[in-house]
């Protein structure tokens, strides 16, 4: 399962893998996010309801923006965006008509970062797009901060593991509605 060669870690994501990797405060489970069987494999994985949505998050913004609705947004919403962005700031924007409800969940919206973490951010490099990003463990337990956590709660159910360094970040990201500027974690 583990994977450090990163064109095969690309190549496992294309296929429509799920891979676990370190980011900014833990481990993240993430797969394609333009293939949904592969985002119902992680849900599966993770036994997280569809409902909830997932996170996207990119090596920079131009990433993101197949995914998001920017036409409803101010300039000044989407400057506070950037003014936090590469960093562990998640924010909630509109998402654009069509997207996948399973990326979204029951939201009209979708929750996106711009990530500072450099495995991350050579990840999506490599890819060419944003990858799915959410907490490596199973719902209701605590998020995996090691590869060995991950192997525990995951072993031969996920396609390939990154083993790195996580950021310094000390929990999970800061979630804010940039329409209203509300924090929401």
């Amino acid at each position: 399962m583990l994977q450090q060669d990163p064109g095969a870690l690309v190549e496992t994501v294309l296929q429509g893998g799920v891979i676990a990797y370190p980011t900014e405060a833990v481990y993240g489970l993430g797969c394609d996010p333009d293939n949904d069987e592969a985002i119902q494999k992680l849900l599966d994985l993770k036994q997280r309801p569809w409902q909830k949505g997932l996170i996207l998050v990119a090596s920079d913004f131009s990433q993101l923006t197949p995914y998001i609705d920017c036409s409803v947004l101010t300039e000044a919403q989407m400057q506070s965006a950037f003014d936090k962005w590469p960093g562990p700031f998640t924010f909630i924007m509109p998402k654009r008509p069509g997207l996948s409800s399973l990326l979204s969940g029951q939201f009209d919206s979708l929750a996106v970062r711009v990530s500072n973490h450099p495995g991350v951010q050579a990840l999506c490099q490599a890819l060419d797009k944003p990858i799915v990003s959410t907490s490596a463990n199973l719902t209701g337990e605590e998020p995996a901060l090691t590869p060995e956590e991950v192997i525990r709660q995951f072993d031969g159910k996920i396609d390939g593991l990154v083993a790195g360094s996580l950021g310094a970040e000390p929990k999970p990201s800061t979630i804010i509605d940039v329409i209203s500027g509300k924090i929401l974690r």
